[in-house]
């Protein structure tokens, strides 16, 4: 087998960034950017967005969270089409690290074409739910829902452990990552599969960036370093976290809050047929036998699962979405939860022009229309690009199956 090279072709490209010129003896060089006079509110919030990377711990959930096989094993499974009914599909068709973990699809496409756009899967380790509507509180049951879903790659329970016990390669993989050879319960090898799958994807976290290097030297009143920040991405700063508020959904070092909102996009997925969002999504936990819950968690006492246990389902969570991690975005388009955003000029747009009166009216009515001028649409988006990973260090030759048990 000839081993496929996954490059990181998607490395950022930042542009666009206003130069500050200064005038020295009549003739003009460049400086760098004057240094915004941010209030103290101001860097609060600022400093708030890190640092990073942040600490992580592994899952107590899953019990080979960190665990080196597992996560040979679970990078393995990521690439193997086998795990899909019609063995064309892999997790990598839709999510190809090359893409920045995303298909650049506005629907992905699996065996058919879904109602959603594929996330990227960087930063997941830091969720706290999991999917568009969060119908997942685990990163291990996330990895479930593909395989159970006809459209996307649908081998189901059954499939998937019959394909372990067959394959010697796979056997052996799973033998080392969990200590012992694939018993006679299909759903246990099942959600096994999805927590090796878990342990590599929890290995995916951004580098750091512009904006980070800004942040630190914020956080130390370095001065020089501050001034290194592009002028464009220091005014889109201040608009990110004070006039246009965006900060209140996406704070913290990951840019999320990791609930969920209204953002105002339309939600139909054909004429007839709306996308319920969170109100589905509560729904499906509800209903499902792998959350923190039920019995494949391996932590006895439930220590993570709090959240789960006092989700409730409200009528305002109709149409809600989860809110994006804002790391790489600028690599990640298209935007929203059906791509409907094909740009982050687009997204910038849709908030300065939002119509209000599309937020339906049972939710708590946060965004507000913007009404930003053409530069400050050019600065915030020059800020969002400062998020982009300065190194990216997302390569991957897919190894021959073999290499697990040599």
């Amino acid at each position: 087998m000839t081993p496929r090279r996954y490059g990181a072709s998607a490395a950022a490209r930042l542009s666009g960034f206003a130069i500050a010129l200064c005038m020295l003896s009549g003739i003009a060089a460049p400086a760098p950017a004057p240094a915004l006079d941010f209030t103290a509110e101001e860097e609060r919030r600022i400093l708030r967005h890190g640092p990073w990377p942040p600490a992580s711990q592994p899952d107590p959930s899953n019990r080979v969270s960190g665990e080196p096989a597992a996560i040979a094993f679970g990078r393995a499974l990521f690439f193997d089409p086998r795990l899909s009914l019609s063995g064309e599909v892999s997790c990598a068709t839709c999510h190809p690290p090359e893409r920045a973990w995303t298909d650049g699809l506005p629907r992905s496409r699996g065996q058919r074409t879904v109602d959603r756009n594929a996330p990227s899967l960087f930063n997941l380790r830091f969720n706290r739910w999991f999917g568009w509507d969060g119908a997942q509180d685990s990163l291990w049951a996330q990895n479930l829902r593909p395989l159970l879903d006809g459209r996307e790659m649908g081998v189901g329970p059954d499939g998937a452990a019959g394909l372990v016990r067959s394959d010697r390669v796979l056997t052996c993989g799973y033998r080392r990552a969990f200590g012992a050879a694939p018993g006679a319960d299909d759903e246990r090898i099942f959600v096994d599969l999805g927590k090796a799958l878990a342990a590599f994807l929890e290995t995916q976290v951004s580098g750091r960036t512009l904006f980070d290097e800004f942040r630190d030297a914020l956080a130390r009143d370095d001065a020089a370093g501050q001034a290194r920040y592009p002028a464009a991405a220091h005014r889109g700063l201040r608009l990110f976290v004070g006039r246009g508020n965006c900060a209140f959904c996406h704070f913290g070092p990951a840019f999320t809050n990791g609930e969920f909102a209204d953002a105002g996009v339309p939600h139909f997925v054909e004429p007839g047929r709306v996308d319920p969002g969170r109100h589905g999504g509560i729904r499906k936990l509800h209903q499902s036998p792998y959350t923190l819950l039920g019995r494949f968690n391996d932590d006895a006492g439930r220590s993570t699962a709090a959240k789960t246990r006092y989700v409730d389902l409200r009528q305002s969570n109709f149409g809600e979405f989860r809110v994006p991690g804002l790391r790489n975005v600028a690599l990640t388009a298209p935007y929203m939860h059906a791509g409907s955003l094909e740009t982050l000029a687009d997204v910038a747009h849709h908030y300065s022009t939002l119509d209000e009166e599309r937020l339906h009216a049972g939710g708590e009515r946060i965004l507000r229309r913007l009404d930003l001028s053409a530069r400050e649409l050019a600065d915030l988006v020059a800020f969002l690009e400062t998020l982009t990973e300065k190194a990216p260090r997302h390569e991957f030759v897919e190894k021959p199956a073999e290499a697990l048990c040599r």
